[in-house]
């Protein structure tokens, strides 16, 4: 049996064609990966993208299931007034960056990009 391509496929579709055709042809070629399940290598290969197209299918479940409790991902925003008094302490005195950084708790970039974001241009 040969395909064109598999990155289109998901983990139900995929070990449902592998295992069918094993059975009814024994031989399942892909021409474009150059996956051919009559060795070793490829049935490993295959078997390996069935799980991690699975993995993908479960946390996105996971994540749709978060989002509905009303729970969001990523890392928690910074306090602007944390950031802004960093600023002020930073220009208006001889503290280091890093010293002001380490003193709130955020990174020098943190700080950095802050200042960049609430510069005005000058006109």
């Amino acid at each position: 049996m040969g395909l064109s391509f598999l990155d289109h496929w998901n983990s139900p579709t995929l070990p449902h064609l592998y295992i069918s055709s094993l059975s009814i042809v024994r031989v399942l070629k892909s021409l474009r990966e150059n996956i051919d399940t009559s060795s070793a290598t490829g049935r490993a290969f295959l078997s390996i993208m069935g799980a991690v197209s699975q993995m993908e299918l479960e946390i996105k479940a996971e994540r749709a299931a978060a989002k509905a409790r009303g729970k969001s991902g990523g890392r928690p925003k910074t306090d602007p007034d944390k950031l802004d008094q960093a600023r002020i302490l930073y220009q208006n005195s001889d503290k280091s960056a890093r010293e002001v950084c380490k003193l709130f708790g955020f990174s020098r970039r943190t700080l950095f990009t802050y200042m960049k974001t609430i510069q005005k241009p000058l006109a």
